[in-house]
């Protein structure tokens, strides 16, 4: 299991994001068990019902550069693309296969 930075406001003027990026991971639980060290509050969570791929916290430069120093894996856009794309198909396959595991598939 790891968590993620990205670039996403390293460039550009963002206001207060400017120099900070997402904060991601390859679950919710490290998720927010990582914003929580960095001090983030939960309501700042981000998430899109039914695309847990895209489930993040923003951070500013310095909260960033702090996610950094305890460890967090620094990624382009290219390879949080990628990432996210396996963790679609993964969560898609998981819920194909429930469907098919379910007691109701069965009496078909």
């Amino acid at each position: 299991m790891a968590v993620y930075v990205d670039h996403a406001f390293l460039h550009g003027e963002w206001g207060i994001w400017s120099g900070g990026g997402h904060l991601q991971a390859d679950t919710a639980e490290e998720l927010h068990a990582f914003a929580a060290r960095l001090g983030l509050r939960r309501r700042w969570f981000q998430h899109r019902p039914g695309r847990p791929d895209r489930d993040h916290y923003d951070l500013t430069a310095e909260k960033r550069r702090q996610a950094l120093a305890e460890g967090a894996i620094t990624e382009d856009r290219g390879q949080g693309v990628a990432r996210r794309r396996r963790v679609r198909r993964a969560t898609e396959a998981a819920a194909l296969a429930a469907r098919f595991h379910s007691p109701c598939a069965r009496s078909l």
